[in-house]
């Protein structure tokens, strides 16, 4: 329902807003998402979230020339350690590690045609459009070959997670005037505020942006554990400890009433 209710709105603003975009000369979004709020509960398997919107112009006459729509979902930023493995002996150990100060915990992009066809490599950069042009601000200097290695190591790790993804050809556009994409959510995600950045892009130029934020919270029994563990962090280890010792008795205590004579 949020859909249409959301699409309506957008119709309405297409008839009631032209007259003033037609003075201002420029185009401009008009973004939503399907769920402003994602309530992460134990039995949480991910989400899909609907990306959806209008593109209004001057006049309210579609341009002859075709555009294109870059959507992109970002969340929450983190410091992040990523460290290398090496074979030694017959045993995997940990090697050179590498420390970025801003990579995003959850990142995804989707656009109406691949990106490289859309813009080229300087406005892909500083936009970050794509894996290959996120920005993680390593925390030392080191030289690009080492910063690019564990930059696509941790690209490629958070890929199989499910936390970072490319969606290419994944919106559609009616009409050149709406716009819609669906991306999934990982189960792995975690809690903040997420934004999702919609880019109009025409002949290689952005001509408009919006931005849209997305809460993901926690909700019923682990938001009172998370705020519990915050409050209360030695009583939470404490308890934390007891329970696993608890366990391990009780294992060892079924396992030798089980174990035969």
């Amino acid at each position: 329902m949020r859909f249409w209710q959301g699409l309506a709105l957008v119709l309405v603003l297409l008839g009631g807003l032209s007259p003033a975009l037609a003075q201002r000369g420029a185009p401009q979004l008009v973004p939503d998402v399907s769920q402003r709020t994602v309530e992460i509960r134990f039995s949480f398997t991910g989400a899909e979230l609907l990306l959806f919107g209008a593109i209004l112009y001057p006049g309210g006459r579609v341009p002859d020339e075709p555009v294109d729509i870059i959507v992109v979902l970002k969340g929450p930023s983190q410091a992040v350690t990523v460290r290398e493995k090496q074979n030694l002996a017959g045993i995997w150990v940990n090697a050179d590690s590498i420390d970025f100060r801003s990579a995003p915990s959850f990142y995804a992009v989707a656009s109406s045609r691949p990106i490289g066809e859309i813009v080229d490599e300087r406005t892909a950069a500083i936009y970050e459009f794509g894996l290959s042009k996120l920005q993680l601000s390593p925390a030392a200097f080191s030289n690009v070959e080492e910063i690019g290695r564990f930059a696509n190591g941790l690209n490629d790790l958070r890929h199989r997670n499910g936390l970072y993804l490319e969606a290419q050809d994944a919106v559609e556009i009616t009409d050149g005037v709406l716009y819609r994409a669906r991306l999934p959510l990982s189960a792995r995600v975690i809690t903040g505020t997420y934004t999702a950045e919609t880019f109009l892009v025409q002949d290689g130029r952005v001509l408009a942006a919006a931005v849209r934020e997305i809460e993901v919270h926690k909700t019923g029994f682990e938001r009172a554990i998370g705020v519990f563990a915050e409050e209360h962090g030695v009583a939470y280890g404490l308890i934390a400890v007891l329970a696993a010792l608890a366990m391990g008795l009780f294992a060892g205590f079924v396992g030798g009433r089980m174990k035969l004579p």
